[in-house]
Parts: structure tokens; C-alpha cells; sequence
């Protein structure tokens, strides 16, 4: 039988390059199969995201969300943090809420063209005068996160994606947006009311409480405005309303969940890592890399060590009283599940991977990671027992394959993938489950499952886009490149395959809690004495273990700590 030449060739060329991988001793076959599978699970996620988006595309667009199991819409950006669904909108109907947060989610995954679509359509149809009563946090991180972030990927030269087309559309957006939320800040406090209407700014009578994260996690977006508009208001009122709530915390260097913007005093006191508070800790951190200013991070190395002495036991974090230091609710949420994403970007990997762990197991347990499980009890939360499709446990998964390069976080990543597809996946989307014991669905695919839940494991298996410049992600999942224009000092990275490695010409340091922890703890010659940040807190009476593990490492003596049979951490005196 007689090949055609072409095949032929074909056929050898094959061939030859299959003799030379087989006899290449730096190419080893457990390697080949490994980037096969990455491969393949990368594909799996891009099925994954585009199943999600044409189908709002097709059944929800230019409304905010998609309804998969109805095949229908929700207007819902005035619903987002209003539980109670008050002072609803008459006549809103939607502003491409998932489109906008799918932009830079397109461009990660390669779609140029849908990019350049959706940014076209953008320009030429969505308006924020409309009268509608939004809470200004979830449309900061979604909304104006999304603008800002897309403009800067639209605007950048290397990408070309416009060939100077793009006039800046997006960022004429965002500034009437920003313009919109300034109204807000107008209290004796200097702290934003959480509700603001786009079209008449604070109604009558409005509420004045608000959380620590509606406050107090502000800043990237709207200073990432103020450096892109030349109009520095949007940072001021930002900055002075995270340094109003700085001024707040305890003299723990604890922050409470929620407070009043009128008198600036705390309404719930017990606070943690999760809902509430979360993103507070994540912007001091990456507001440091963003922006470069000393005070950023002297603030956010002062409240991670906080969070490490009075919040976390052994590989986990319960809640306490920000006044006492005292524990008060005993929980793991799956919004904590950040956390080792954050660790990551200081250093504390072996701290990080503790803790991911834990969430880990309870994603083996229920399939799906539940809002909230009672560590105490052993048992899922009564009525918190729903997964809305949340990304922060594939969040962190992503960091800590990028600082480790383990793949067991690959495996984790198809375990994800794999109960995604299984548990939530069906025609008309991705539904968010209601109750994790039954896996029973709820009709509501969020908008941040593709901002977030997709693109976090979509670089998970492919991360070529964090190769071709240094970027930060929002709270949001929304990219800002690390840009030197912006900086008052450039921060080196401490992991040098990640996205803040520009260093400094006059002073590089590290963006790192390393660079400021020391083993054991000393006290310098200004005479401030310098904590460990990362490792367990000292021996106290309340530190219940069950193993040696749990007990981590004493941060003044710089030993290992055992679990006695009482369960208690203690030294071990002869290490």
C-alpha cells in the first residue's frame, strides 16, 4: 500500500519527533502526559465558561443575570447585599452585569474577537442613569472592577486588539460610574453608605449601617480610576475611608463586621476572615503591590498578625470578639477560603496549604463547598447550607499551584472541575446548588462564575497570560497590571514567577510578610518590636489541638509545639 507523499512525510516527521521525545532524558514521559491532561482539563474549563456565557447570552443578555434552569433573566444588580429585597427598581431592566464581568475572562481564554464585540456594544448601549438603588460595593468590585480592568487590557499597545480603534469608551464609563458613587461618602464619617441610587444618589431616610468590606474594600477600583482619569477623587474618598475605619479597630488591631456611617461606631463586634470582613484584608495587601505606599502595608502586616493570634486555630479560623480577642463562633464559611490565596502573595505557603486542606476535605465530604459548616457540631449550618457557584476555594487552589508548582493542586482543580459538571451543570447554564445534602438547584447562574469561578481554573491549567505582563486580581477576579506610573515605590515579588516582579532601581524589597517577620521575635533599634506573622501563636489555655500538627511553630521561640493528651499545644522543650 502506497502513502501519498504529504501523509507520508507527515507520517515520519511524526515519528522521528516521537524517537527524539523517547531519547530526550529532559523530556520524561510522566511529563508529556502531564501536559496532555493540563491541556485537556484547560479545554474542560473553556467548555465550561462558554456554556455558561452563550447561554446568557442567548437567554439572559442585556439583563444582569442568567436563570438557567428557567432559561430566563434576573435584573438583579439592585438585589446584590439586599437580602430583604426592599426598595426594588420599577423600571430598571438590567446592565449586561455578566458581560461586563466576562470581559477580561474572554480575554484570558484567547476570544480577541467576542472581546471586542462585547466592548463595542458596551460603548454604544449601557447607561448608569437609571433609577435604581444598588449597594455601592458589589457594583464597585463588579461594575466599575470590570470597566476599569477591561479598559486597561483594551488600551494596552502590546495586546493590538484595536489598532488604535479603541477611544477610551470603557474608561468614559467607569468615570460616570465612579462620578455616581462620590455621593455616597458625603457623611460626617467620611464612610460610604452601603446603598446609593445611580440616578438620584442617597434616597431619604436611607440605612446607615454598613460592613467592614463595604467600606474598606474600595480602593483598587476606585484608585486605579483615579490614576487612569487624572481626577484624584475617587482615591481620596476611598483612602479616607479605609484610614477612618483603620482608626477603628481595637487595640487588638481587631476590625467588627458591621458599623454606622453617621456615628462611625461598631454595631457587630465578632468578626473574621469571611463575609463581612474578607476582602478588607485582601485590599490592604494588594493595595500595597498596586500602588506601592508604605502605609498599606504597614496597616495590612499589623491586622494579619492580629488575625494570626486571635482568629486562627490550628489549620483553621474561627470568629472572635474584636474588643476581648475572646472566640465567638466557631464556623468554617466558604468565603474564608481566600485566605490561603492571600497567604500566598506574602510567603506563608506552608500556612496557606494548611488551611486549604481543611477546605479541601470539606469539598470531598459534600461534593461542593457549603456557605457555612459549624466546626463545633460537626455539621453543616441549618439554613446556610447552599453553594452559589463560588470561586474563592479554585481562587487559592491557583495561587498555590503557582507558588509550589505541586501538582496535587492540579488534582484538585479536576476535582472541582468534575463536581461543577456533575452537580451544577445543565442545559441552560450553571445553577447554583440550594442545599448541598440533596444537591437540590436553585435557578440563579452569578454572575461571578464567570469572572472568577471559570478564570481561576482556566489559569489554573493554562497561566500564558501572567507571562506577558504582572497583574493583580481584584476581589473580583477582574486583572490590574502592576504599572510603575503608578507606583511611589515598585514592590519585588516574593515568588518570582508571579506578576509584581518590576523591581525597584532605588529601593527593592520584598512583597512579602517575610520581609518584615522575624524568627524569633525581636525588637528592633527603634525599639518596635517586629512579630512573626505566619506562624501559630504562642501556647494559650483556649489552643485546643488533636494532633502535633495543629500546632505549628511558637513564634518567640522558633520551636515545634506537640499536642499533649489533654489536647492542648505546648513546646516541645528539647527541639
Amino acid at each position: 500500500m502506497m502513502f501519498p507523499r504529504r501523509n507520508y512525510l507527515t507520517c515520519l516527521m511524526l515519528c522521528l519527533f516521537l524517537l527524539l521525545t523517547f531519547f530526550d532524558p529532559s523530556v520524561s514521559h510522566s511529563q508529556i502526559r502531564w501536559a496532555a491532561k493540563k491541556k485537556r482539563m484547560r479545554e474542560k474549563v473553556r467548555k465550561m465558561f462558554y456554556h455558561a456565557y452563550d447561554n446568557y447570552m442567548t437567554h439572559a443578555f442585556p439583563h444582569d443575570e442568567l436563570k438557567p434552569l428557567t432559561k430566563t433573566y434576573t435584573n438583579s444588580l439592585s438585589e446584590l447585599g439586599n437580602l430583604k429585597l426592599e426598595h426594588l427598581p420599577q423600571d430598571y431592566n438590567g446592565s449586561a452585569l455578566t458581560l461586563i464581568e466576562s470581559l477580561s475572562s474572554l480575554l484570558i481564554m484567547g476570544n480577541n474577537t467576542e472581546f471586542k464585540r462585547a466592548v463595542l456594544w458596551l460603548s454604544e448601549n449601557l447607561t448608569f442613569d437609571v433609577d435604581a438603588r444598588i449597594n455601592l460595593f458589589e457594583c464597585n468590585i463588579r461594575v466599575l472592577g470590570g470597566l476599569v480592568s477591561a479598559h486597561l487590557l483594551a488600551s494596552d499597545s502590546s495586546n493590538n486588539l484595536f489598532q488604535g480603534t479603541y477611544k477610551n469608551q470603557l474608561l468614559v464609563l467607569a468615570e460616570d460610574l465612579g462620578n455616581r458613587f462620590l455621593p455616597a461618602f458625603n457623611t460626617p464619617t467620611g464612610l460610604p453608605f452601603a446603598w446609593i441610587n445611580l440616578k438620584y444618589g442617597v434616597m431619604e431616610n436611607e440605612t446607615t449601617e454598613t460592613s467592614t468590606s463595604g467600606c474598606g474594600s474600595l480602593i483598587l477600583e476606585m484608585g486605579a480610576l483615579s490614576k487612569l482619569t487624572g481626577d484624584l477623587r475617587y482615591e481620596s474618598v476611598a483612602l479616607r475611608a479605609l484610614r477612618k475605619l483603620w482608626s477603628m479597630r481595637s487595640s487588638l488591631n481587631l476590625v467588627g463586621t458591621t458599623l454606622d456611617v453617621a456615628t462611625g461606631e461598631w454595631i457587630e463586634f465578632s468578626s473574621g476572615i469571611g463575609a463581612g470582613v474578607d476582602s478588607f484584608y485582601e485590599y490592604l495587601l494588594k493595595a500595597h503591590i498596586l500602588f506601592g505606599r508604605e502605609d498599606f502595608w504597614r496597616m495590612f502586616h499589623s491586622a494579619y498578625v492580629a488575625v494570626q493570634k486571635y482568629f486562627r486555630h490550628g489549620s483553621w479560623y474561627h470568629e472572635a470578639d474584636m474588643r476581648t480577642g475572646k472566640a465567638t463562633y466557631w464556623q468554617l464559611t466558604s468565603l474564608q477560603a481566600f485566605w490561603p490565596g492571600l497567604q500566598v502573595l506574602i510567603g506563608d505557603v506552608a500556612a496557606a496549604n494548611s488551611t486549604h486542606r481543611e477546605f479541601f476535605h470539606l469539598w470531598e465530604k459534600f461534593g461542593v463547598l457549603p456557605e457555612r459548616y459549624l466546626l463545633d457540631y460537626q455539621m453543616l449550618h441549618p439554613t446556610e447550607k447552599y453553594y452559589p457557584l463560588r470561586p474563592e476555594f479554585a481562587e487559592s487552589t491557583f495561587y498555590l499551584y503557582q507558588a509550589t508548582k505541586d501538582p496535587w493542586y492540579i488534582e484538585v482543580g479536576e476535582s472541582i472541575i468534575n463536581s461543577l459538571n456533575s452537580y451544577t451543570k445543565v442545559e441552560g447554564g450553571f445553577a447554583s446548588i440550594r442545599d448541598v445534602k440533596t444537591m437540590e438547584l436553585e435557578d440563579h447562574q452569578h454572575s461571578f462564575f464567570l469572572a472568577e469561578t471559570c478564570k481561576y481554573l482556566y489559569l489554573l491549567f493554562d497561566d500564558s497570560f501572567l507571562k506577558d505582563g504582572n497583574y493583580i486580581f481584584t476581589t473580583e477576579g477582574h486583572p490590574l497590571p502592576v504599572l510603575r506610573a503608578w507606583h511611589e515605590k515598585l514592590p519585588e515579588t516574593y515568588i518570582p514567577s508571579n506578576w509584581t516582579s518590576i523591581k525597584s532601581q532605588q529601593e527593592a524589597y520584598r512583597i512579602s510578610a517575610m520581609s518584615m517577620q522575624v524568627c524569633p521575635a525581636m525588637t528592633l533599634n527603634s525599639g518596635k518590636r517586629i512579630e512573626s506573622a505566619c506562624h501559630v501563636p504562642d501556647a494559650r489555655s483556649d489552643h485546643r489541638c488533636f494532633s502535633d500538627e495543629d500546632c505549628g511553630v511558637d513564634s518567640t521561640a522558633c520551636r515545634r509545639r506537640s499536642c499533649s493528651m489533654a489536647g492542648y499545644c505546648g513546646l516541645w522543650l528539647f527541639i
